[in-house]
């Protein structure tokens, strides 16, 4: 049987690991993957080819593969990309660029298609006040597409980047349907929450980073203040998503670019979580003015109606099944060993 080509840049990241895992466990691919550092010992065997180094530099190496579907994770995120905007802007839309180049010229030089999967992120949105997020509620794909970030913008473009080069690109008729074509999706994902890696910093973070400090007995002043209020997912939920969108039929698709939640709680209701459980907890709220601000523009919760409707998308994960049965389980064992 014919094995599908698959390329995962950012594969040493939280979702990198877990999609080559979850692939691999799949079985039929071949997954060549790409990052910055080396592979981690828990996915390198599973990886058939690693690219190491800096991806801007490195697409021309992956015209001579032929690969079915790339998921392009790799990318500068939010906190990080706000100190180097710059860098950001090189990492996030450049090598973004480079790799949708070479994907839609695979596709129509050798009349095949290539899915592209992109992860993109609530960053894309920009509300003003407080108030216009409390007022909005729950934000559709088209609503509020102004993001404040450096990362939330470089999201939002590289979105109208692979809207542009697998459908505008070369300027084909607008009412023709050619065969092969790069095919571009895109998820706009909550915070992700990983049971089995420790949080990276990200903007977001504050939920879990407070948990796996009072399971280690660790004092935690969290970076936003106690009624801040945005979507979080399970990861396997994330990887699951972009399984399910990747299987799906292009026919049934009319969107590129989807939301996806699970449950929306504010930082409250993560720190009265970890007290149920670690009742000796210390966690204080010490908000940073440029993180709250980030925080503070994306909307409490998103309308994932589309995903539902055109991809029959459901989380696994609810926030009770999520502490009780994925999250604070795994910490636990972690610590207590």
């Amino acid at each position: 049987m014919t094995e599908t080509s698959v390329l995962v840049t950012g594969a040493c990241g939280e979702i990198g690991q877990a999609l080559v895992q979850s692939l691999s466990k799949r079985g039929g691919y071949r997954i060549v993957t790409a990052d910055l550092a080396p592979l981690p010992e828990s996915i390198r065997a599973m990886s058939a080819e690693h690219a190491q180094g800096d991806l801007v530099n490195r697409v021309k190496f992956f015209y001579d593969h032929d690969f079915d579907v790339i998921f392009h994770l790799a990318a500068s995120l939010s906190s990080k990309a706000e100190v180097a905007s710059e860098e950001a802007h090189r990492i996030n839309v450049e090598g973004t660029m480079q790799l949708l180049m070479m994907a839609a010229y695979r596709s129509e030089k050798y009349k095949k298609t290539v899915k592209f999967l992109f992860p993109s992120s609530i960053a894309a949105y920009g509300l003003e006040t407080l108030k216009e997020k409390q007022e909005a509620g729950i934000v559709k794909e088209h609503e509020h597409n102004s993001p404040h970030t450096m990362y939330g913008c470089n999201k939002l473009y590289c979105e109208k980047l692979g809207m542009y080069y697998s459908k505008f690109n070369g300027q084909k008729h607008l009412d023709s349907d050619p065969p092969h074509m790069l095919d571009f999706r895109s998820i706009r994902f909550p915070g992700l929450i990983s049971a089995f890696t420790v949080p990276s910093s990200g903007t977001s973070d504050y939920g879990p980073e407070m948990l796996h400090a009072a399971a280690q007995g660790k004092p935690y002043a969290c970076f936003v203040r106690e009624d801040t209020k945005i979507s979080f997912m399970a990861m396997p939920d994330a990887i699951k998503s972009l399984l399910m969108l990747m299987d799906a039929p292009k026919k049934s698709l009319n969107h590129q670019v989807y939301n996806i939640t699970a449950f929306a709680i504010t930082a409250a209701e993560f720190r009265d979580r970890a007290l149920k459980v670690f009742p000796d907890a210390n966690i204080t709220f010490e908000p940073n003015t440029r993180r709250q601000g980030i925080v503070d523009s994306w909307p409490e919760d998103v309308d994932d109606s589309l995903a539902r409707s055109e991809w029959d998308w459901k989380p696994d994960y609810d926030a009770d099944k999520f502490f009780d049965e994925y999250f604070l389980p795994e910490i636990r064992n972690r610590y207590s060993k």
